[in-house]
């Protein structure tokens, strides 16, 4: 950009200079046209000039705005998918199905007790009756719904497969895949929730909407061509972008 921003700057410049030199040796019968004409196209370069400073600033805020949106969907997405592994042992597939979970889902709520008894078949094998060992007594207290854990007084969870309004196109959802791989022989259980940066900047400078897919790190943004939370590769539910939009964004 700073290439271009100094090509133009020359190219005023120049055509700058051209009006000085039209007005003192080109003829006075054709001094308006082409006065108009370069005046015109410095007015041009001027404007291509001031956007391609302005534009990149303008779609740094709407990025950053739309991102901290998809990103608190996909946080909202995650915690559903943790609550449907810890009551189920697996993640949901499909969106209905997630949502089916939360409104009729309970987790079980216990207590756990560590307690001393008598060890009998020791005391038996070594003809004593002073062996103890430690026990761990799980007590089951009741069970707590859900919804009201995870999401309280709110049904935002009925439409968390949408994306949220202004991001994107009116109807555009992200997507969720589930399935299991294995490591060290045991099957554990994956998800992945994830909408593509080309569906939240669809309508933004396409050579800036490429340029941010090919980020690379999260560390000072979001990696690669999507906001992505969990994996389908790896056993981890973490999401893809910079510790800054996990801090609630100000306009």
């Amino acid at each position: 950009m700073l290439t271009i921003l100094l090509v133009t700057v020359g190219v005023i410049l120049l055509t700058i200079g051209l009006v000085k030199l039209v007005d003192k040796f080109i003829p006075t019968k054709f001094k308006p046209v082409l006065m108009i004409a370069l005046w015109a196209l410095i007015a041009f370069l001027g404007y291509n000039t001031y956007m391609s400073v302005y534009g990149p600033i303008q779609f740094n805020k709407v990025k950053i705005k739309r991102y901290q949106a998809a990103i608190n969907g996909l946080k909202d997405i995650r915690d559903a998918q943790l609550a449907h592994r810890q009551v189920t042992g697996r993640f949901a597939s499909k969106f209905e199905n997630l949502v089916k979970f939360i409104d009729t889902a309970e987790f079980t709520i216990t207590q756990r007790k560590d307690s001393t008894v008598i060890d009998e078949e020791e005391n038996k094998r070594l003809g004593l009756n002073s062996m103890t060992k430690e026990i761990v007594i799980i007590d089951t207290l009741g069970t707590r719904s859900v919804k009201d854990s995870i999401f309280k007084n709110s049904d935002k969870y009925k439409t968390m497969m949408n994306l949220p309004e202004g991001v994107g196109k009116p109807g555009d959802k992200y997507q969720l895949k589930a399935g299991f791989i294995d490591m060290n022989e045991v099957r554990v259980p994956v998800f992945e929730a994830f909408v593509m940066k080309d569906v939240i900047l669809h309508d933004q400078d396409k050579n800036l909407v490429n340029q941010e897919k090919e980020v690379l790190s999260q560390v000072v943004g979001v990696q690669g061509d999507a906001i992505r939370v969990g994996s389908m590769e790896e056993a981890q539910t973490v999401g893809n972008w910079a510790q800054l939009y996990d801090t609630e964004q100000k306009d």
